[in-house]
């Protein structure tokens, strides 16, 4: 009754457990790199302090133009590069995170693996 408690434990709950430290470790990597939030800013102005409508002659406001347009595109670049790295990252946890989830399944069977191997007289190693 020991082992079989301990099984249904490790089949039941255990992995629904697994199941979600992977869910929450996938959940704050995204809210770590806030990616809703670069897509939503990602042509907005970089670090820009004076992004208003800027009064004066024409080659003054062609100048803001063109700054605001130059801190746009900067700004959309390094967002850009911060989604890749969060899709990167996102896309790493969760490989790691299945592998480390399907192992849960097959570490209770190794020792009935090892016994079995043990009586067919396959040893891993030559004395």
């Amino acid at each position: 009754m020991f082992i079989v408690g301990i099984l249904s434990w490790w089949y039941g709950a255990g992995w629904k457990q697994r199941f979600t430290v992977l869910s929450e470790r996938i959940s704050s990597t995204a809210d770590y790199f806030s990616i809703d939030l670069l897509l939503k800013t990602l042509f907005s102005p970089y670090r820009q302090i004076s992004a208003g409508k800027v009064q004066g002659s024409i080659n003054v406001q062609m100048r803001a133009f063109f700054d605001q347009l130059l801190s746009r595109i900067i700004g959309a670049i390094v967002r850009t590069m911060m989604i890749i790295i969060g899709i990167v990252g996102i896309l790493f946890y969760s490989m790691v995170g299945l592998f480390l989830v399907v192992l849960w399944g097959i570490v209770p069977l190794i020792p009935i693996l090892g016994i079995v191997l043990f009586i067919m007289g396959w040893m891993p190693w030559k004395v």
